[in-house]
């Protein structure tokens, strides 16, 4: 049965579609900071977005982007959307599977719905899927916006990215906070930290 803390069912697609909804947010376009962000940490490279959700990235990245998630129904609105997205089983099975073929890698607000060594597992299972050199990007919310999400399991710092990225075997490039400083996460819902990432 589906609680408040599950990421799996149709309730958390409605969830994320109903934060995306509110006029003010489509009129002031609050999302241009990030599309920036996002679009400037990877150029034209081709992104593989691991936990799409229902497409705010896949949106910053396209034409270039590639997104996986476990919620079906996510995944659906994002074909809804024309965007390219799939599920873990049916990316496995797409023409994108393929060794080495993204320039690029995201995990944006992943990493904390789960006990870090499942979201090292989950991430280590597509690497093979990036070329050298690729560049990965893991984002996670600071401490407001960890607050205000049932589902996060593991708030992870920069610190706790690092983690992640060493243990899967990248070298660490860059690590940010955006759009504003860190001490603002504590008031601000939507500030991140952002870890970037080298494939050997």
């Amino acid at each position: 049965m589906e609680t408040s803390k599950s990421t799996d069912g149709s309730d958390y697609t409605e969830r994320l579609a109903r934060l995306q909804q509110p006029l003010w947010k489509r009129v002031l376009d609050v999302q241009a900071p990030y599309r920036w962000n996002v679009r400037r940490l990877f150029g034209d490279r081709e992104v593989l977005d691991i936990g799409c959700g229902i497409g705010r990235n896949l949106d910053h990245l396209a034409p270039n982007g590639v997104g996986v998630d476990h919620n079906e129904h996510s995944v659906q609105i994002c074909r809804d959307r024309g965007l390219k997205a799939f599920t873990i089983e049916d990316f496995k099975k797409s023409e994108y599977a393929q060794p080495g073929r993204f320039g690029g890698m995201l995990a944006a607000h992943l990493v904390e719905h789960m006990p870090r060594p499942d979201a090292v597992k989950i991430l280590e299972s597509y690497l093979e899927y990036l070329a050298p050199g690729a560049i990965v990007v893991l984002i996670c919310p600071q401490e407001r916006g960890y607050a205000t999400d049932a589902t996060h399991v593991a708030f992870t710092d920069l610190d706790g990215l690092e983690d992640v990225a060493t243990q899967l075997g990248l070298s660490v490039n860059k690590r940010l906070s955006f759009p504003f400083p860190q001490a603002a996460g504590k008031i601000f819902t939507y500030n991140e930290f952002v870890l970037v990432a080298q494939k050997a």
